[in-house]
């Protein structure tokens, strides 16, 4: 390996050793080397191929490039923490094994459009990874609900028992926020196949380059339209914040349930062994910690998203050094959600679901009221004066210390006339919960449909 200058040497004499250390990205964007080998190797080929550099040089720089890969892939070759950034390390590697054929490889480029066409790739790259891991956690939620679509659970509003749903339907509640994360995500990918590769420092080249070529054969849609735009332009790098950032606050939102509903009030479900932890000090204790941690880990999503955003709202164009500070934030994000979506998975695909508490919880808030008020509209009576009614029915309940089932026959018809034996069996929770059928509610027939509908999403 070859001791590595700086890229722009020439100009001007030493920088101190704290402004090398300072002004250094390697430990951030080393990660991006196969993006950058790949960038690198795609416009040597053009270059080669519109005769900007021999045939002869264009072969060499390739063949060094994946030669270089293939030694940092199998450890032979170690990423010098002592580089400036990721670039300067591999155009060093490849000067010092190919000579001047390596020397010619930034011909008609900059490291303005190469850092952002790396950050695209690698960011690409890392969305298609989160959107697979996004439909790992669809996927277990969706086969736990159809496990458990026939259970009884009571639905809150304001944290307060309001009707009778399946549980089933709570959880693919989330299947589908998560398929809109996914969508996102598709939608920011689309717009980041768009190759800044050959706007150089900002205004273009001279040189008769085939941006074209480049940008189809790295997978992108097509080059960028403005070369300021190009080198200039983070918003992709904001757009994927903001999703991730929304993905979070959807997965930080099942955790509290998870966290609920694991709490010996609730007793709804149990989290594994194995994605909770104990107590040093109080041996009873089953922390659900995981389902905390990714409660938690949001906040440093929010956190990156607000940084870029901080970031790039006073930068002239084009390109300035501010800049460097987007890979960290969005790096973080993007390893904070996927070990975040790594753990839910398995935490929701090894839960227990307990039935029995669930529909005992049902039993005891009077979710089954709207029903009994219906129950009554159906016979003609119009639905604010059976609100108010049924108000006063479970007042009188609440005070004798009744639930809507066990109140007695007569002291319902002294309220109306209307009500008759069968309301009984109108208001079983289980009915109440059948009889959900509107389009996207939350009978078992309705949440058959959608996990019909989900199934067929994961499959595509």
């Amino acid at each position: 390996m070859s001791k590595q200058g700086k890229l722009w040497e020439g100009r001007q004499g030493d920088t101190d050793a704290a402004a090398d250390d300072f002004n250094s990205s390697i430990k951030i964007d080393s990660r991006m080397y196969r993006e950058d080998i790949a960038g690198s190797i795609a416009h040597a080929a053009m270059l080669g191929e519109k005769g900007i550099i021999s045939r002869e040089y264009s072969e060499k720089i390739i063949d060094g490039l994946s030669g270089i890969l293939d030694d940092i892939n199998s450890g032979r070759l170690e990423i010098d923490p002592n580089a400036e950034d990721i670039h300067t390390f591999i155009e060093g590697e490849l000067t010092a094994r190919t000579g001047d054929a390596g020397r010619s490889l930034h011909t008609a480029r900059s490291r303005n459009d190469q850092v952002a066409l790396d950050t695209r790739l690698y960011l690409v790259s890392k969305t298609d990874e989160t959107i697979a891991a996004a439909r790992d956690v669809m996927r277990a939620l969706v086969d736990k609900a159809e496990s458990c679509r026939g259970y009884v659970a009571p639905g809150y509003t304001h944290l307060q028992r309001a009707q009778p749903i399946s549980f089933a339907h709570q959880l693919l509640a989330y299947a589908w926020m998560l398929s809109r994360d996914v969508d996102r995500l598709k939608d920011a990918e689309r717009r980041m196949k768009v190759s800044p590769l050959g706007a150089c420092a900002l205004a273009g080249t001279g040189y008769d380059i085939d941006r074209f070529m480049t940008a189809k054969s790295l997978g992108f849609e097509r080059p960028a339209e403005n070369s300021i735009d190009a080198v200039s332009d983070r918003d992709f790098v904001i757009e994927c914040a903001s999703v991730l950032a929304v993905l979070m606050m959807h997965l930080s939102r099942l955790s509290e349930e998870l966290i609920m509903w694991s709490s010996w009030e609730f007793h709804f479900v149990e989290i594994s062994d194995a994605y909770t932890t104990g107590s040093s000090i109080m041996p009873q204790k089953k922390n659900p910690d995981m389902a905390e941690l990714i409660r938690g880990k949001t906040g440093r999503v929010y956190g990156n998203l607000m940084t870029l955003l901080t970031l790039m709202k006073g930068i002239p164009l084009a390109y300035n050094k501010d800049m460097q500070e987007d890979k960290e934030a969005i790096f973080d994000s993007f390893d904070t959600a996927l070990a975040c979506l790594g753990i839910a998975a398995p935490m929701i695909s090894t839960m227990k679901i307990n039935e029995g508490a669930m529909k005992k919880a049902a039993s005891e808030g009077f979710i089954n009221a709207t029903d009994l008020a219906d129950y009554l509209t159906l016979r003609g009576l119009p639905f604010r004066t059976a609100y108010k009614l049924v108000g006063e029915i479970v007042a009188e309940c609440v005070s004798g210390g009744f639930v809507l089932e066990t109140f007695p026959l007569e002291r319902y018809r002294e309220k109306s006339e209307l009500f008759d034996t069968d309301l009984y069996s109108y208001i079983e929770m289980s009915a109440c919960m059948q009889r959900r059928t509107s389009y996207g509610g939350a009978s078992p027939a309705s949440v058959d449909v959608q996990i019909k509908k989900l199934r067929e999403m994961l499959d595509e």
